[in-house]
């Protein structure tokens, strides 16, 4: 547990740091510095109890003589002696609760997952394939795609029975997925803006990629208004005011048996499911050319696979960044599809379960990766895992199914995704090349003509003139008076 800590809050500008080492966007924190029995790290009881379990099966189970059975057998002991030595002695990420070593231990199944997809990739086709029946015997056979468009009529007036009968078939359980899945993106992007745009650039990539797999071929409705208005939209909001109540939320910790009554204990339970401080996402894509490039990079990774599969097809083999988020989600519908994967399947499950725990902690690395100000930083060790597994899935879509990849676009479609990325690059150049250059200009001007108005009032109104500067012609001026008027005095004396 932390040592007892007051961080108090300050008024420095967005994303600075602050007195006590904290940022602005950081939320204070007051900790009584607590540590019980649940804290502690437990390396030695953890050892124990794995060497007397490997001592058991040693010394007292008889080995079977089924070579499949025991080589599956001997993987998985491997994997979990792994995974404990990662829960007790990797390093910590950015979150804390529930427990540091929840977090440790999605760290260390990101590891097992990366070698897994290593192991896929060096395979051939066919064995890779048929290598998951040792994960589910009824993996490995080719599957049929469910089309989601056909008939789009919202109302069918020639079934009398049930006209709605096309809205009933949609309704199945990827629309609470969906919006679960948004509300988490939410809570890990905490931007309603980015949300959006890459809500609906997935809606665009489903209509540019339907003639690839059938599985995305949706009606009008069941894109626009059931996923974006409806699932999307509403999960985003609905993560947006649990971010607006984790950001306005007191974070005072309090050791279990320091709180004197059950309804307090009941809630400090509960509390330990929430984060242990907050940091709000400033992400300020337009403020410099790092930070635009590293958001659209968030986002074309999150889409990214996408993008790379239609640029493919327009430009063929030209190579062109694309954001990763799309490229994450785009995956899961690929994968399965080269892998023979059924969308039910409990692997698939666990594929996102994995990403919506990994994801979070990504994130979070991916943006102190960019606020940090620090000039030897580097990436954290989940965003570096999660970008690792991201382009590795790619790279098995690419090697087992390359024909259903270079798939030629639609031309009008191609003209689209052309005319945005030029857009787009038109845009950059623009905000991070040329305004800056006559902003620079204008300034320079703006100097130089107040600079040329000082001089003019200086040789103007109020100041003494050339003449005026010569050392001694006051002096001379005063002696030429004092004669003319003696001269006065004395000429009138004579005359008379």
């Amino acid at each position: 547990m932390r040592r007892a800590e007051r961080r108090g809050a300050g008024g420095s500008r967005p994303g600075s740091p602050l007195p006590d080492g904290r940022r602005s966007t950081e939320s204070e924190v007051y900790d009584d510095g607590t540590n019980t029995f649940f804290w502690r790290a437990h390396t030695l009881t953890v050892l124990f109890i794995l060497t007397c379990a490997l001592g058991y099966v040693t010394l007292l189970e008889e080995t079977p003589q089924d070579t499949a059975y025991n080589t599956k057998r001997g993987i998985v002991a491997s994997i979990l002696v792994f995974l404990c030595f990662g829960v007790t002695q990797a390093k910590d990420g950015p979150f804390s609760r529930p427990h540091p070593a929840y977090w440790r231990f999605w760290l260390c199944v990101s590891v097992v997952y990366e070698l897994f997809l290593i192991f896929i990739l060096f395979q051939t086709v066919q064995d890779g394939r048929q290598f998951l029946k040792y994960v589910d015997p009824r993996l490995g056979v080719p599957l049929p795609e469910r089309d989601y468009g056909g008939n789009c009529l919202i109302y069918d007036t020639d079934n009398k029975t049930d006209p709605f009968h096309n809205i009933w078939d949609k309704l199945d359980g990827f629309v609470p997925a969906h919006f679960i899945g948004w509300y988490l993106k939410t809570l890990m992007i905490r931007d309603w803006w980015m949300c959006m745009i890459i809500s609906v650039m997935f809606e665009f990539l489903e209509y540019s990629l339907e003639h690839q797999l059938p599985n995305f071929s949706e009606c009008w409705w069941d894109h626009w208004i059931m996923d974006v208005l409806v699932c999307n939209g509403l999960g985003i909001y609905c993560g947006m005011k649990t971010l607006e109540w984790l950001s306005l939320k007191t974070y005072k910790w309090q050791g279990l048996w320091n709180i004197p009554t059950y309804k307090g204990k009941m809630k400090r339970i509960a509390f330990q499911f929430t984060p242990y401080s907050w940091v709000r996402f400033e992400w300020k894509p337009a403020s410099s050319l790092r930070r635009w490039l590293a958001v659209c990079g968030i986002i074309l990774v999150v889409r990214l696979g996408c993008l790379r599969v239609c640029m493919a097809s327009v430009l063929r083999r030209l190579t062109l960044p694309v954001p990763q988020f799309l490229l994450a989600e785009l995956n899961t519908f690929y994968l399965k599809f080269v892998l023979w994967m059924p969308p039910e399947h409990y692997l698939v499950l666990l594929r996102l379960v994995f990403f919506v725990n990994v994801g979070g902690v990504a994130m979070r690395e991916i943006y102190d990766f960019m606020d940090d100000l620090k000039p030897h930083k580097k990436l954290g060790q989940q965003a570096w895992l999660a970008a690792a597994i991201t382009a590795t899935e790619l790279l098995i879509v690419v090697k087992y199914d390359p024909h259903t990849l270079t798939l030629s676009l639609p031309f009008y479609i191609s003209q689209c995704w052309t005319l945005g990325s030029v857009l787009v690059l038109t845009w950059t150049v623009w905000r991070f090349f040329l305004r800056d250059i006559t902003l620079r200009y204008k300034e320079t001007r703006r100097q130089k003509q107040q600079s040329d108005q000082g001089r003019a009032v200086g040789n103007g109104d109020g100041h003494p003139g050339t003449d005026d500067d010569l050392p001694g012609s006051g002096a001379a001026q005063e002696g030429a008076s004092e004669q003319r008027v003696l001269a006065g005095k004395e000429g009138p004396s004579t005359t008379s």
